[in-house]
């Protein structure tokens, strides 16, 4: 696909978003309010990802972008990190289908590398699986990292300058090498859990995102709650460095053209 940076050109925009990213956040909190051990708020949260998607899917968007595991996150307790872990191959193992079945199509993007080998199986043949699905495109953000991505995309443009081949140093030629170079950039972008920062997400693609926060805790956070998000954003004016007059209809102004 042709990238669209929103810096460089404007992209179409319509009343549902065509891509949402959404930071779970507030699992543990979850848990802690209701004592019980932090990793029960985990688990939740797999229900809520599994209502998330549907949600998506029946409301047109065509992109979905979770952050599941940053790389900031293996400073967590080891216990917590070894129970994500094996969560996330359970939740491969038993969603995969489901998803396939569904016409969704899963992507994983990260630095894969630090996981084991049976994760990075499992990734992969549920990538193959549903390579051709195409009602929606559920993404998982696993050991990801802004940064890390920027990193690598500048580290793949050197070593093809390196080899010979022409290297143009311009935004679109940069983005081809980010992680998610296959989908547009986030139309609406919600966070959990009452954290208002973007935690090392996205950083290159959130530029003219528009952002929700709220206090809800990702278990918590239903159908009905998304509906909220969506309808904040078709209240927003996208404007992407233009003024508000140069939204209005072009059909407004036909009486003035020349004959």
């Amino acid at each position: 696909m042709t990238y669209t940076s929103s810096t460089v050109r404007v992209p179409e925009v319509a009343a549902v978003p065509r891509h949402i990213a959404i930071i779970m956040d507030g699992n543990g909190r979850w848990a802690t309010q209701r004592r019980l051990p932090r990793v029960a708020g985990h688990t939740r949260g797999v229900d809520a990802v599994r209502a998330a998607v549907e949600a998506c899917a029946r409301r047109g968007v065509e992109y979905l972008t979770l952050f599941a595991f940053s790389s900031e996150n293996w400073r967590r307790p080891n216990e917590e990190v070894s129970f994500l872990m094996r969560l996330f191959v359970t939740a491969l193992e038993r969603e995969i289908g489901k998803l396939h079945a569904n016409g969704i199509r899963l992507r994983v993007v990260g630095d894969l590398e630090r996981f084991d080998d049976k994760i990075r199986d499992l990734i992969k043949r549920a990538e193959t699986k549903t390579a051709r699905n195409t009602r929606l495109t559920l993404t998982i953000a696993a050991n990801y990292g802004g940064r890390w991505d920027i990193m690598q995309a500048a580290r793949k443009l050197v070593e093809q300058a390196a080899a010979g081949k022409p290297v143009e140093v311009n935004e679109d030629a940069f983005a081809e090498h980010l992680s998610m170079a296959y989908a547009p950039e986030p139309d609406l972008f919600i966070r959990t859990g009452g954290e208002r920062r973007v935690s090392n997400f996205l950083l290159w693609q959130l530029a003219y995102t528009e952002f929700y926060f709220t206090d809800t805790f990702w278990p918590d956070f239903d159908a009905d709650a998304l509906g909220h998000a969506i309808a904040s954003y078709t209240e927003r004016e996208r404007r992407f460095g233009r003024t508000s007059a140069q939204l209005e209809p072009q059909s407004q102004n036909v009486d003035s053209l020349p004959c």
